[in-house]
């Protein structure tokens, strides 16, 4: 179990990652994602919404006919969201990766920021026009879906559930899976997020906030990281990961989750986030307070691509770290911004650079001093309202 006294909380036990599973931008098998990770190149381009070129970060043609193929295998298949299809897709892999089967007693928790938004854009608008919506409107638009869908697809006997904390969703379904396994009430969790958010009307939500890309760099229309640029450069990605956790050692584990840690910022607006966010210095502070903080690696930052998110979590490392500044990087000016599904994709970036004991640079940033080895690794995300979660992944038991 969770033991916490004061402000200590200490992780009694490991947690094992014994596979991770993704659709994203880059592919969808761990040699092509590397591979891809190499690169200095963006898989951000253009794509036409309403008569406007934006830019996003689209899955590869090959992967979309996985899902369409999915679609068309079982009749209850052809009214799912891409959000919940490409959860199925990426589960099954998973499971397969760790050895479980199917019909198995474990965990889903597996969340999205906004949930099936094609489909309910798509009801939307036939209601707007008929004054009438479709039977499975309502059954096919809730967040519980995917995490429902996925238990019935696998099989499984274990707890479901979905939730929404915006773009920290991935990362705090992996809160909930530790506490699960800590306490007993689990011995494996299937943990992760889906997102499917290119549309129009969401662009627009993005726009409206003054923080999407209209970048004319097109070798970098989303500059996260790039603590100089004079305007936000948000890009918006589509993304479904997710890892299989057990407890304790194992042989087949890619890496260990040695500490976690969360907060929330005091709000000023309902996207705003703190100078210095307050909320990730004290979420790293909790999941890096049972080691020597000179023993971490590198940080795979949230960093959305906006000015203040950005510096503001720069600000917060450097006060967490001081002098021992670890390696930073992120993914977002690679794969955009994947909403719910971000802070996995951040775990599987984390998870590779330790696998081949490399780092991997943003290529417009600052050069930094590489180390000689990448044991340890922190992994950050944070949403709307300033939910910041942070965790510590471990090379080594």
């Amino acid at each position: 179990m969770l033991t916490q006294n004061a402000d200590i909380l200490i992780l009694k036990q490991k947690i094992a990652i014994t596979s991770l599973a993704s659709i994203s931008p880059l592919g969808n098998s761990p040699d092509e994602i590397w591979h891809n990770y190499l690169s200095k190149q963006t898989f951000i381009s253009t794509k036409n919404f309403n008569g406007r070129d934006q830019f996003v970060a689209t899955i590869p043609h090959e992967v979309r006919k996985q899902i369409d193929d999915l679609r068309k295998s079982d009749n209850k298949y052809k009214a799912l969201d891409e959000t919940v299809l490409m959860a199925i897709l990426v589960s099954r892999q998973a499971i397969k990766k760790s050895g479980w089967k199917q019909g198995e007693d474990f965990g889903i928790n597996i969340g999205s920021s906004r949930g099936s938004t094609q489909l309910f854009e798509k009801y939307h608008k036939e209601f707007l026009e008929t004054g009438k919506t479709s039977t499975l409107t309502s059954p096919t638009t809730t967040l519980g879906n995917i995490s429902s869908w996925v238990a019935h697809d696998l099989k499984s006997t274990g707890v479901e559930i979905s939730h929404s904390i915006t773009c920290s969703t991935a990362l705090h379904a992996v809160l909930n899976a530790v506490a699960w396994l800590q306490s007993g009430l689990a011995n494996k969790f299937l943990v992760g997020g889906s997102e499917a958010p290119l549309t129009a009307f969401t662009i627009a939500q993005m726009q409206a906030l003054k923080i999407y890309s209209n970048s004319e760099n097109n070798d970098y229309p989303c500059l996260s990281f790039d603590l100089q640029k004079s305007k936000n450069t948000m890009v918006l990605g589509e993304a479904a990961s997710v890892a299989c956790l057990e407890l304790g050692e194992k042989e087949n584990a890619l890496a260990y989750i040695e500490g976690i840690g969360y907060a929330t910022d005091d709000l000023e607006h309902n996207i705003s986030i703190s100078d210095e966010a307050t909320c990730f210095q004290k979420s790293m502070q909790m999941a890096l307070q049972n080691i020597d903080i000179k023993d971490v690696d590198a940080v795979v930052m949230h960093a959305p691509g906006t000015i203040k998110g950005d510096l503001s979590e720069y600000k917060a490392i450097q006060n967490v770290f001081k002098k021992d500044m670890p390696l930073l990087t992120t993914n977002k000016w690679k794969i955009g911004h994947t909403f719910g599904a971000s802070g996995m994709l951040n775990m599987e970036l984390a998870i590779l650079m330790m696998q081949h004991n490399q780092f991997i640079e943003v290529p417009f940033a600052e050069k930094q001093t590489e180390r000689k080895e990448i044991k340890k690794v922190l992994i950050n995300a944070v949403g709307f309202g300033g939910n910041a979660v942070s965790i510590l992944l471990s090379k080594e038991f």
